[in-house]
């Protein structure tokens, strides 16, 4: 062989070598979530299993770890019932007297705020009539018999 089919022989050859990457996308594993049911059903089946190594099977036909069957039993252990069931997320709803009780809170400032404004306005106002010299003896009389 000649130096130039050498080459073109090794060219080849690192074409070949080079593989184009797979564009199938592999889908990401979704948590799995069991039912309080679910999970009870399988601490009382677990509980029945007698022989070494039915558990174990127990475990394998169902595809879970011994981690989940000891943390269910310790769930069960304490009483938390609650955390066998699904729960529902998210925050508490809310007593509606709470929320009605901040609206009247804000809107009885707002209502204060603007009463202030309106005093300064009105004091303002008559300020001004006497220097100007424009009050009446009706506002006279109304002010000195409030």
């Amino acid at each position: 062989m000649s130096h130039e089919q050498i080459a073109e022989q090794q060219q080849q050859d690192t074409r070949v070598e080079t593989k184009i990457p797979d564009p199938e996308v592999v889908p990401k594993a979704k948590r799995r979530k069991f039912t309080a049911k679910y999970k009870l059903g399988i601490i009382e089946e677990a509980g029945a299993c007698i022989e070494p190594g039915q558990v174990g099977a127990l475990l394998r036909r169902e595809g879970l770890y011994s981690s989940h069957l000891s943390n269910w039993r310790q769930q069960r252990k304490k009483g938390q019932l609650q955390a066998l069931s699904a729960l529902k997320r998210g925050r508490k709803a809310q007593d509606p007297s709470v929320a009605e009780l901040a609206e009247l809170v804000r809107e009885n400032q707002s209502l204060r705020t603007r009463l202030e404004q309106a005093k300064i306005i009105i004091d303002v106002q008559k300020k001004l009539s006497k220097l100007l010299g424009l009050t009446t003896d009706t506002t006279e009389n109304n002010e000195s018999e409030s």
